[in-house]
């Protein structure tokens, strides 16, 4: 996330608090090196601790994000009706089952029903589910549940993709194993050519994932 010091736009933007106990983080962290075998105060572990700490407010920012501040009145009444995609949004998460990254796209359409939100403010949303601890199955419905509920469309759809490195690095060590979870609601839930019709443009130019 920008540093708020150094963007002028920033206010306009999600923010997250320090609710974070970050002295409780530190003195875990602290406990864990120790049980590690390692040394926490040779100089290259030092300051991990309060580095660690420091870092989980900005990597489960989620949970303290106003959904009111995220959507900022960006509502607008329009008489279009066609679909609405945006495609190949960045995300990064914590599985919470090994607090391990796992990271990918997410690809989100809508049908609009008298309005549509600000282009910035999807790939919003997803941050603001992805910045927690979470699996992908729910934070996909999630996602779309948000949109559902925040625009009343015709319907929502969320495709979303991960490389988990709960898999890559540990258990089954599979590198190029990735994941693709979906939530269809409304018309692409009812409809086999509308939800056709969006996976055809998701594989249109789809490129591998990659990290």
């Amino acid at each position: 996330m920008t540093d708020p010091e150094n963007n002028a736009d920033f206010d306009e933007r999600p923010t997250y608090n320090e609710e974070i106990d970050t002295p409780a983080i530190e003195a875990s962290v602290r406990a864990m090196l120790a049980a590690f075998g390692e040394d926490p105060d040779r100089e290259g572990l030092l300051n991990t601790p309060k580095r660690v700490a420091r870092m989980y407010p900005e990597l489960l920012a989620g949970y303290r994000t106003d959904e009111k501040k995220l959507v900022n009145g960006a509502i607008f009444n329009v008489t279009y009706d066609d679909m609405v995609i945006v495609r190949d949004i960045e995300y990064f998460s914590l599985c919470e089952h090994h607090m391990l990254p796992f990271m990918g796209r997410a690809h989100v359409a809508y049908i609009p029903k008298g309005q549509v939100i600000g282009l910035s403010k999807i790939p919003r949303i997803v941050d603001m589910y992805a910045r927690r601890l979470q699996v992908q199955e729910r934070m996909t419905r999630q996602i779309a549940d948000f949109i559902d509920d925040l625009l009343h469309p015709q319907g929502v759809a969320v495709v979303v993709e991960g490389l988990h490195l709960c898999a890559m690095m540990r258990g089954v060590k599979k590198h190029d194993a990735r994941m693709t979870t979906s939530a269809m609601l409304g018309s692409f839930r009812k409809s086999i050519n509308t939800r056709q019709e969006f996976l055809d443009h998701l594989n249109r130019g789809a490129e591998p994932l990659r990290i």
